[in-house]
């Protein structure tokens, strides 16, 4: 992957853990960069960027607070969801994620093609959240 490309990665993921661009910001840099989509994976505390061409990029994210609960509880991951989606003076990413790991919340996969978010337990239950229109 080309380093242009790496760096934007880069720089959405930070402005994700720093507050300094939004949900929506972040996706749009990262499909006029002609990614397809990304995967968290808050077990190994990473991400990984990929492109149409199969090609990636993994990155390591600062580490949040806690464990993931062994029971994934797909109305707290939705709640959390709707959340963010307020953005409210009390929300950030990083209690976003601390929340959805004691809600069982592994990670998550990132579709802009299929224009949702797929949020996945340790046992593999779901909760798919579509892009709002």
């Amino acid at each position: 992957m080309d380093a242009e490309r790496i760096s934007i990665a880069e720089t959405c993921l930070h402005a994700a853990h720093d507050g300094s661009l939004s949900f929506p910001e972040i996706v749009g840099k990262l499909i006029a960069a002609n990614f397809e989509g990304y995967t968290v994976d808050y077990r190994r505390n990473s991400q990984t960027d990929y492109l149409p061409d199969g090609d990636s990029v993994t990155m390591d994210m600062q580490p949040s607070v806690g464990n993931v609960a062994a029971v994934f509880d797909a109305a707290e991951v939705e709640r959390l969801v709707r959340w963010a989606q307020a953005n409210p003076a009390d929300y950030s990413y990083v209690a976003f994620s601390e929340k959805a790991k004691a809600a069982g919340c592994a990670g998550y996969l990132v579709s802009f093609l299929g224009r949702r978010v797929v949020y996945f337990g340790r046992t593999a239950e779901t909760h798919v959240e579509h892009f709002p229109k």
